[in-house]
């Protein structure tokens, strides 16, 4: 089967994508539609991966490009003969493999365009309803972002829902480093929807009541000067690790230094780093959002805060510093990553999209 892979730039969840299809037996062709200013992964497209040059691709995307992007996206896909087209973000690669009229179209969800972008104004509203509406095949990473779909007009029986997991050989419990300290670990990126300013203030506030508590954080992001503000403005820059970007074969070593991990995330699908955690072993408490419902059960894997309550993060910060079954939490935590976050397993679900696609379409 010859398969196209279109997304909006190389990431590390395309790296994981495209190694899985590398591995599926399937002829598969990778067109990206930016090279965004910053370059999120480090590792290559995998050599099997067939990437193809076309006029998109090569500078950041903007929507004045639409008329020279979609017919040239069709002339690539002319020439190519796909069986099936894979697309994502719905509104911007979904949209321009639409409006191509190339089919048949799997379109995938992001997480970001269904529970944020769709909601920007009018157009992008018409563009979510316009895309899905035609789609032949529907998937996404949890319930929340397929029932935001439905609601949009995709055919709910032709959609599939797998979370995007993780290897859980690479990421595994490993013996903490540090004693004496207990260490809160956050590895979103510094952007608002991830609300890293909100765990940057409850650890301001939960700080000064337990000097041994220290902040690991890793990544970068547009917040950056405000958080480096809020940490020297508090006094607390010598309990701050920021550790940067970290390549992915290092980033277990991070997790097992920390005691906690904590997303304060206001927008997310299933939290591939969330899952990362999990499968570390390492005790989560994570913002009380529906996607974040789906793997946390309060007090039996996991706990949840109010989503944005600075207040109330710092509390459950101090109440879990106190806790001498963190262990067990963290043991539990990782079986709930062996049963539902599990790449290879989870991938199955979108190779059997692929064969039922096409079966329909011939």
């Amino acid at each position: 089967m010859k398969v196209v892979y279109f997304s909006y730039d190389y990431t590390p969840h395309d790296h994981r994508f495209l190694s899985a299809l590398a591995d599926s037996g399937h002829a598969v062709y990778y067109l990206r539609l930016q090279r965004g200013e910053r370059q999120y992964e480090d590792r290559p497209v995998p050599p099997a991966i067939q990437q193809v040059r076309w006029a998109g691709g090569q500078v950041p995307f903007t929507f004045r490009a639409l008329p020279r992007l979609v017919p040239a996206f069709r002339a690539a896909l002319r020439r190519i003969q796909p069986d099936l087209v894979h697309a994502g973000p719905i509104q911007t690669c979904g949209l321009i493999a639409t409006l191509a009229s190339i089919r048949p179209r799997l379109i995938m969800s992001w997480g970001f365009d269904l529970m944020q972008d769709c909601d920007r104004n009018a157009l992008w509203r018409w563009a979510t309803r316009f895309v899905l509406r035609r789609a032949d095949y529907f998937t996404s990473d949890c319930q929340v972002t397929r029932q935001r779909a439905v609601s949009f007009g995709a055919d709910p029986d032709r959609t599939a829902v797998f979370p995007w997991g993780v290897d859980l050989g690479h990421f595994s419990p490993g013996s903490r480093r540090s004693p004496g300290v207990f260490t809160l670990f956050c590895s979103r990126s510094w952007e608002p929807q991830y609300g890293v300013d909100v765990l940057a203030r409850a650890f301001a506030l939960a700080a000064r009541q337990r000097p041994d508590l220290q902040l690991l954080l890793l990544g970068g992001g547009s917040q950056a000067g405000s958080l480096r503000e809020i940490f020297e403005r508090s006094g607390l820059t010598g309990r701050v690790v920021l550790a940067g970007r970290i390549a992915y074969k290092d980033l277990p070593r991070f997790y097992h230094q920390a005691d906690l991990y904590i997303s304060p995330s206001h927008v997310d699908g299933s939290s591939v780093s969330l899952m990362e955690a999990m499968a570390c072993g390492l005790p989560c408490l994570v913002s009380d959002i529906p996607a974040n419902r789906e793997w946390i059960a309060e007090g039996e894997n996991g706990w949840l805060f109010q989503d944005g309550n600075v207040e109330a993060l710092a509390e459950r910060i101090l109440q879990l510093a106190e806790r001498r079954d963190l262990g067990r939490i963290g043991q539990a935590a990782r079986r709930t990553a062996e049963a539902k976050a599990d790449w290879p397993s989870n991938f199955s679900v979108l190779l059997s999209a692929y064969q039922q696609m096409v079966g329909v379409h011939a």
